[in-house]
């Protein structure tokens, strides 16, 4: 198995869902509403343990019944929680909009993501053992450095999803082997529309790139190979909360079992494909068996 260590978030979805997302000062009559455990941390954790892999995750709840679910909700996917601390503070909430067409407006309060702001005495011992980091940017960006320079410190590939998207100090750049933004955050860091593009300008920063497009699938670039666009399958989405964060989970258990590029990103691409079908975030993450059935289609 695939060993892989999780940084970053875990929140409490609020989710409510709406033919049609508000307008500014607008107030929509909403025809559901859910509290689904997410973060981006916690969903590429959960995503990557459904997938296959043997999980780890370092991040921070609150002492509350958020934070009490939070944890009960991953151990049961799987993930191991021996480093997610427990704080007097609340847990982090993410207030989450879906319209009909499965598009998503979301609203981050951290609570006590927040406090994830430096490595835990054994923090870089569980990193040392993986054979990835992944990584994002909601926790403070202070905690997301220091994991980075542990996993290179000690020869661990490092994954970096960067949402939400905000520039990215070069002292973190330079540990990260693999980013991988959406086509939103490839233009927030670039300037260039173009995902051609962006991933050119990203690759004077990393050595790779996978710019996620929706359901156009997802365009990989290094700095010694040829560009490389994989399709995602065809599906009519319910919900794209987490789509970005399965894939992630996935590919990384794909790299990790050393599967040439262009099929890891087609098995994470099918794994993204199923969660979009399917109502919430780490609630729609598919298993590794239905990814393989799906792939294999």
């Amino acid at each position: 198995m695939t060993d892989i260590v999780v940084l970053g978030s875990t929140n409490m979805d609020l989710v409510a869902y709406v033919e049609k997302p508000p307008q500014r000062g607008e107030t929509v009559t909403g025809r559901e509403f859910r509290t689904i455990p997410g973060g981006k941390g916690a969903n590429q954790a959960t995503a990557a343990a459904h997938a296959g892999g043997a999980v780890s995750i370092i991040g921070a709840v609150g002492n509350d019944s958020f934070g009490a679910r939070l944890r009960s909700t991953l151990e049961h996917a799987g993930v191991n929680t021996d480093h997610l601390r427990t704080v007097e503070a609340p847990s982090g909430t993410a207030h989450i909009v879906v319209d009909d067409d499965g598009g998503n407006a979301i609203v981050v309060v951290p609570g006590a993501n927040g406090t994830v702001d430096h490595l835990a005495p054994g923090d870089e011992g569980l990193i040392a053992s993986a054979d990835a980091l992944l990584l994002q940017l909601e926790v403070p960006l202070a905690a997301v450095v220091a994991g980075a320079l542990a996993a290179r410190a000690h020869g661990v590939r490092t994954i970096l999803t960067p949402a939400p998207a905000r520039p990215l100090p070069p002292e973190l750049l330079d540990t990260i082997d693999l980013l991988v933004p959406n086509e939103h955050e490839a233009t927030a860091l670039t300037g260039r529309t173009d995902p051609h593009e962006a991933a050119t300008v990203l690759l004077d920063s990393v050595p790779e790139v996978v710019i996620t497009l929706g359901a156009a699938g997802s365009l990989y670039a290094a700095r010694d190979a040829a560009p490389l666009t994989v399709p995602a399958p065809r599906v009519t989405a319910v919900d794209s909360t987490g789509a970005g964060d399965t894939f992630v989970g996935a590919l990384a258990v794909a790299l990790g079992e050393a599967r040439p590029v262009r099929e890891a990103l087609a098995w994470a691409a099918a794994a993204a494909a199923l969660s979009v079908q399917r109502p919430g975030a780490s609630a729609s993450m598919p298993y590794r068996s239905e990814i393989d059935k799906r792939y294999a289609s």
